[in-house]
């Protein structure tokens, strides 16, 4: 088992990709560790108002209880960017039709009672039209210099020349596009009370809470592994390179 580090004044997105399963804890508290993962453990803390040696004491335990949890800021960066394409992109672009659907489904039997699904299949549509763009983005212009930067490392050949100048201008794109979207989510979760299940919900109103949640729970694990290792990670090796 690996010794634990002194958290406390590490950022929190940091803090996350040394072991993602310490996301439980900062998700319980309400600690953006994805759009807002450069703020420390300390400062986030304190603007929760949690006392921030108890949130160590719930991640000592996660530690000690934790078996096998995929590592992935020890992987290469070509590796994670395979990982995000083949899972995370496929993944929401094969769910988000099926929530629209369910969504016009859901809004013409309950929204009577409920009208404020109707703001939340504005949100989800607008979020859904956002993130095929910002997909898109990635797959053709960010993700295919991200592997030319990592071959031209890997075979000792100079970087190729980016039409973007630095990579760091499509990240710093691509980071403001994650804060919207995070922010549109927590209106989306806020709306329905955390994914509350109301007391009059049919089936399929019950299957679109747990699919939105899971929606946003993969959401966010997308944008940490960009925000806190892959763009990092980026930057660092067009860095050295120079």
């Amino acid at each position: 088992m690996k010794v634990m580090k002194d958290y406390k004044l590490m950022a929190v997105g940091q803090i996350v990709a040394d072991c993602f399963d310490y996301a439980k804890v900062f998700n319980k508290y309400g600690i953006d560790f994805c759009c807002n993962g450069d703020v420390s453990l300390a400062d986030a803390c304190g603007k929760m108002g949690i006392d921030a040696d108890c949130l160590l004491e719930e991640l000592k335990q996660i530690k000690s209880e934790q078996s096998l949890t995929l590592d992935f800021k020890s992987w290469p960066i070509d590796l994670l960017v395979d990982y995000i394409l083949k899972f995370h992109h496929r993944n929401i672009r094969y769910q988000g039709p099926q929530i629209l659907q369910l969504l016009d489904r859901v809004c013409e039997a309950h929204a009577g009672k409920h009208p404020e699904l109707y703001e939340v299949r504005e949100l989800f549509q607008e979020s859904w039209i956002d993130l095929n763009n910002h997909l898109t983005k990635e797959e053709m212009v960010l993700f295919p210099y991200i592997y030319d930067l990592f071959d031209a490392v890997a075979q000792h050949r100079p970087i190729p020349a980016f039409h973007c100048g630095s990579v760091s201008s499509p990240i710093s794109v691509m980071m403001s596009e994650h804060d919207a979207e995070g922010e549109r989510f927590r209106r989306i979760s806020g709306l329905t009370h955390g994914y509350l299940v109301p007391g009059d919900a049919c089936s399929s109103y019950r299957l679109l809470l747990e699919m939105l949640r899971t929606f946003e729970d993969n959401l966010h694990h997308h944008i940490h592994l960009e925000n806190n290792i892959v763009f990092p990670k980026a930057i660092e090796l067009q860095e050295n390179c120079e």
